[in-house]
């Protein structure tokens, strides 16, 4: 069985919303890093040199190749990344390998079963 690795960078605000949706879409778990930063076209604004800008939290979800192209839709939409700028983007990246992920293994094998 193979995996993708999706990340997602999304305001705080957004982020149980993202979790629920993800595993609605067949993500099975996830680890979410809180007071990550970034930057997009435009600038962030300041107010006397402190930013105003609103919490990030980076979601990894570690999930079934077959199912991750759904869980990224699904997080897309959930997040509203396409239609309001600045929201937050998502990808996803191949994994080569995993350890630790056998009881997933053994529960997914008759979701991926269906999907093929």
């Amino acid at each position: 069985m193979h995996f993708k690795l999706i990340c997602v960078l999304v305001e705080d605000a957004k982020t149980d919303g993202i979790l629920e949706a993800a595993r609605a879409a067949g993500a099975k778990g996830s680890t979410v890093l809180s007071q990550a930063r970034g930057e997009g076209i435009e600038k962030a604004r300041t107010f006397f040199g402190l930013a105003l800008e609103s919490q990030r939290d980076l979601v990894l979800l570690l999930v079934e190749e077959h199912l991750a192209r759904g869980v990224l839709e699904t997080v897309a939409r959930v997040g509203e990344f396409d239609d309001k700028p600045g929201t937050g983007i998502a990808f996803q990246i191949d994994v080569e390998d995993a350890v630790g992920v056998s009881h997933q293994i053994r529960e997914l094998s008759s979701v991926v079963e269906e999907q093929i």
